[in-house]
Formats: C-alpha cells, structure tokens, sequence
C-alpha cells in the first residue's frame, strides 16, 4: 500500500489498541504503543531509499527482506526497545505486542496488491501478489479516514475500528469475488488461455488484464465482466545470441525479468547501436507500456548503457539513457 494508507494504518491500529485494558488503563502505555503502531506500519518500507542507489538495487530488493519473516520478527523487537527507552514507563510486553501486529499488518496487507512481497523469506524468494488492491485504494484510505473522525468527535475507538475492520473485511472479499469473476471473464473472451494477469486500478469496477495463449500475448481492459482487448502481440522466443545473451546480464534487464512475469522483447538498430528492450505488458497506460528494461550496445556487444523503471515517453527515456537516435 502506499504511505499515506500505512500511516492511517497505523493510528486505526492504535485505537482499536484501546481494547487492551492495560493499554487504556495506562496513558505512558498507550502513547508509546500509538508510536509503536505507527511508525511499526512504516518501517517495512525503510527500503524504499534504496531507489537512491538506482533502479536496478530497487526494483531487485523493494518489499524483499524487509517484508520478510525475520524482518517482521526483528522489527517490533528493535521499534519497542527504542520507544521503550523513550516510555520507560510503559508496559514493555504490550508495547512490543502491538508494535508487532502494526508490522504485520503493513506486510499483510501489501501481499494483496499486484506488486507483492517477499513475505516468505526466507521460506522461499517467491513474489507472493495476490492482485486485487490497487497500491492506494480509494475505498480502504477513505474508509479509515472517516474512522479516524468519528474516533475525534468522540466515539468509542475500539467499537468504531471494529466496525471499520468488518466493513473492510467484506470488501476485500469482494474484491476477490471479483477478481475471480474477471478471470472467468477473460478464459471466455479469448479461447486457450493459459496465463491470466488481472490488476486492479483506483476504479472498484476497472481492472488492467494481461492473458497469454500459446501463440499471442493479449492486453486489454476489464470493467466488470466486460472484457476490451486493446493490443495483440505474436509471441516469439527470444534469439539465442550473443547480443541477447550479453543484455541479459547487464543488472538492469537481469532486476526487471526478476520481477516482471509477463513481459515481450524487442532489438532494435540506430546506426551502430542496438537497442535490446523488454516491455512489461502489465501495466498498459494511455496506449503506452511504461514499464521497461532498455540496453543499448555497440557493434562489439559491449553495453554502453541502461536503464530499468516506469518511463511515460521516449524522449524522456532517451534522457535516462543519455543517448540520441538522431
């Protein structure tokens, strides 16, 4: 989810905290854990810097190791030692206990976007992206932040986060109702399906669909169960050469086929320049595919550069790779 939604994550946790009779009964217990909830529902995104380092480093490692299992066991331990000493008359079992259920709850609720985490680690390296909540649903912020009034007008806390909780119950439910009814959707417009992609948007009724046959890849557009397919793409394997063997090694096209499970490939030649890119189908955006992975090499092989990430024109790649067609 996005910050924003974490954050309110984080203060709906603590009220809902309330609950806990120690907590409501001791005010240094309480305001050490609220800081525990909501700092506990950022932390996992601490990550996040490394997109100071390059795109690469993020795309290979964002929602990695700090979503995983000994992640969200090590977080609440070091959060709650460090509020503790700042609250030394806080409960320290309830602080650590609360801390820990705001980790747990920003790793959980991240595994339902179609990003995904890195939740089993170290288990197992697989995304775990379950697709039906947009990175910021306007629905879950929205819901939480009425919640968050209500409690500020006066209401019981712990009743009004728990409605709030319900409420979202269902309508994740919903969300997979949905999900799977898309699905269905897509195997009955287009015959032989084998891989079905199905992201959701801020739109509760619109979807972006990406689905694979044997022989094409289709790009299109949900809206219910109302199926547009915008693009038609031949699938072809991709040439055993030295020009795609060496591009494949460079760390951006490795980081990018890393992440994207559905993507098509294209070379291109500019002069002594060719261009190997890779073309996320995915996330299809105003007749675009934005998200790319682009190499470009001499006539030797050698990589002269590139580049990995959301890029919404070709100039502005161009810009990124500091290179000219012309």
């Amino acid at each position: 989810m996005d910050t924003g939604t974490h954050i309110v994550m984080g203060i709906a946790l603590g009220g809902l905290a309330m609950a806990d009779p120690v907590v409501a009964t001791h005010p240094a217990t309480w305001t050490a854990v609220m800081t525990g909830t909501i700092i506990g529902s950022q932390i996992p995104d601490i990550d996040t810097v490394l997109k100071l380092r390059d795109n690469a480093v993020y795309i290979r490692h964002h929602r990695g190791i700090t979503h995983s299992v000994p992640a969200v066991l090590s977080w609440p331990i070091l959060l709650s030692g460090a509020i503790y000493l700042i609250f030394p008359e806080a409960n320290l079992l309830h602080l650590w206990l609360w801390t820990f259920l705001a980790v747990f709850l920003h790793v959980f609720v991240d595994i339902f976007n179609s990003y995904g985490t890195q939740a089993l680690r170290p288990f197992s390296n697989h995304w775990v992206a379950l697709g039906v909540i947009n990175t910021f649903d306007p629905i879950i912020f929205g819901a939480h932040v009425v919640a968050l009034m209500i409690w500020a007008f006066g209401a019981d806390p712990v009743w009004t986060m728990s409605i709030l909780y319900a409420i979202l119950f269902f309508y994740y439910v919903s969300r997979f109702a949905l999900q799977s009814a898309i699905k269905q959707a897509i195997r009955n417009t287009i015959p032989g399906t084998n891989d079905v992609f199905v992201a959701p948007t801020m739109r509760y009724f619109q979807w972006r669909i990406a689905a694979d046959t044997d022989r094409h890849h289709y790009v299109g557009q949900a809206y219910g169960r109302s199926i547009n397919i915008y693009d038609k793409f031949l699938k072809k394997p991709m040439p055993e050469n030295d020009l795609i063997q060496t591009a494949m090694k460079d760390k951006n096209l490795d980081a990018f086929v890393s992440f994207s499970p559905l993507y098509r490939w294209e070379i291109n030649q500019y002069g002594e320049i060719y261009e190997v890119r890779l073309i996320d189908l995915r996330y299809r955006s105003n007749d675009y595919y934005p998200f790319v992975a682009v190499a470009h090499l001499d006539e030797d092989h050698n990589i002269l550069n590139s580049y990995t990430g959301w890029i919404f024109s070709e100039d502005k790649l161009r810009k990124k790779l500091d290179f000219s067609h012309n």
